[in-house]
């Protein structure tokens, strides 16, 4: 919502979307994998992790068939295409908010609160393609405030399919999220913080984001 009414620049841009995958990765680098390393045998969540990456490159497939499906081939910015890769990417956080609620309610919160920061410039981004893209504010508005939904599905499916599941499985969907959101942070984020105007301030929002959600893990965690 906020950016209908403010104009953020290429470079402002490079530098949120820095930040942002400083915290994802801090999140994947502190929590996320140091709880999945607690199973027994530890090396299912590090194959977890693995597949992970495997999953990132089938999204990508699944994006491309959608897209093919309505038409947008020669047009990657279409506003269903931008729809369905920010919704694919909301679930996936709403589902490792689920599962680690299911480990611990103030695991569950950490993440939670660890993603806000992070998914704050993808919106960015997707509001300023939709807005190239002309299409009316309204329908913007209406995309925007639906995305609240697939986050709570996620979470919601998340929690619910892997209340009663051995430990080891729900650690194992942890890592493989892990997995997921470091494909995204190399192989996405980073990519499109490089693809217009740049500053040389990137690498220092990297490492702060990461120091965000350290602070935020060890002033909010359980410790």
């Amino acid at each position: 919502m906020l950016a209908e009414v403010v104009n953020v620049s290429e470079r402002a841009l490079s530098l949120a979307l820095h930040l942002a995958a400083g915290i994802v990765l801090a999140v994947v680098g502190l929590e996320l994998m140091p709880e999945a390393l607690n199973a027994r045998p530890p090396w299912v969540p590090i194959v977890a992790f693995v597949a992970g990456g495997a999953f990132f490159i089938y999204i990508g497939h699944l994006l491309g068939h959608i897209r093919s499906i309505l038409g947008r081939r020669e047009d990657a910015n279409g506003p269903l295409a931008i729809f369905s890769g920010v919704s694919l990417d909301l679930f996936s956080d709403g589902v490792m908010i689920g599962t680690g609620t299911v480990l611990n309610p103030a695991l569950g919160l950490l993440l939670a609160l660890g993603q806000v920061p992070a998914d704050v410039p993808e919106g960015f981004a997707a509001i300023a393609t939709l807005q190239r893209a002309k299409i009316r504010r309204r329908t913007r508005i209406l995309m925007a405030a639906s995305f609240t939904l697939p986050i709570l599905v996620g979470a919601t499916l998340g929690y619910f399919t892997l209340r009663n599941a051995p430990e080891v499985i729900t650690l194992s969907v942890l890592a493989l999220t892990g997995g997921a959101l470091t494909s995204v942070v190399v192989e996405e984020m980073v990519s499109e913080a490089h693809e217009g105007q740049t500053s040389r301030l990137g690498p220092l929002f990297l490492t702060g984001g990461f120091a965000v959600f350290a602070l935020i893990s060890v002033y909010l965690g359980e410790r």
